[in-house]
């Protein structure tokens, strides 16, 4: 079975253009076929601030109001997309800019605003993604790079966590491939004291998690990305791992098991 490569790659890289070009030019040196997410929150939040719109954000996640949903989908599905699909093109990585709308690709469901109302968001569920037509396209040598934002199949868009994105992709490809999952940002991994650069927790289980999120260790942003990694690793993901970019293809960071 083939290897495929999900990389997530987090906004503090996608908004450096010079560590941008760094990564791009080393997950195109991946081999193999391979698929890339992208988030873009700090961006977008600047935006929401310049227009005076208020960002909220409940544990990590990002509520999206109707005026919020529209300058996602402008920055995640337009601007920070389309310029990541045109340096991969100058590099030699044949590449596709994808919403979960296209081709019906990633569809979701409004998340209950109940015990909290996180607006226009979706959760994904991995059985629905079109996994068949993603394949087609890894099959003609095409690197599929998505955006956070998917749909209702009823004409409404949503915002996705990106790290769930990656992961219910992740899961829906494992039926494909040997699925490695790689969620990338500016840390060296899971760190034990956020102060230091060289306290990265090598391997982290499900019991330890626990441990970690109830002392506080885990918090904010990375609840997301450690759920959404265990959710992958329950439903046929084979590896995951959390690393600074310029580890992509080296080892390193924080690996994840059951």
């Amino acid at each position: 079975m083939k290897v495929l490569n999900v990389v997530k790659i987090g906004g503090n890289v996608v908004d450096n253009p010079e560590s941008l070009e760094k990564f791009l030019a080393m997950f195109n040196s991946l081999e193999g076929p391979k698929i890339l997410i992208h988030g873009g929150g700090i961006l977008a939040s600047e935006i929401s601030a310049r227009l005076g719109i208020e960002t909220k954000i409940h544990e990590g996640r990002r509520i999206t109001d109707a005026e919020t949903l529209k300058i996602c989908t402008m920055v995640y599905a337009g601007w920070i997309n389309k310029s990541i699909v045109a340096a991969l093109q100058k590099i030699g990585c044949n590449s596709l800019g994808l919403s979960g709308a296209d081709a019906g690709t990633v569809p979701a469901k409004r998340r209950s605003p109940k015990p909290v109302d996180f607006g226009y968001v979706g959760d994904v569920n991995p059985a629905e993604i079109n996994s068949g037509f993603i394949s087609s396209l890894l099959g003609r040598g095409i690197t599929p790079v998505f955006c956070p934002v998917t749909y209702d199949r009823n004409g409404t868009l949503l915002n996705t966590n990106a790290d769930t994105m990656a992961s219910s992709i992740a899961i829906a490809m494992s039926h494909h491939y040997y699925t490695r999952l790689v969620f990338c940002f500016e840390k060296r991994g899971v760190l034990s004291d956020p102060e230091r650069e060289d306290s990265v927790i090598p391997l982290i289980n499900s019991q330890g998690y626990r441990r970690l999120r109830e002392e506080g260790i885990v918090s904010a942003g990375m609840i997301p990305k450690i759920d959404n990694a265990f959710a992958a690793l329950s439903s046929g993901v084979s590896e995951v791992c959390i690393k600074h970019w310029s580890q992509i293809s080296h080892n390193g960071g924080t690996t994840l098991k059951i």
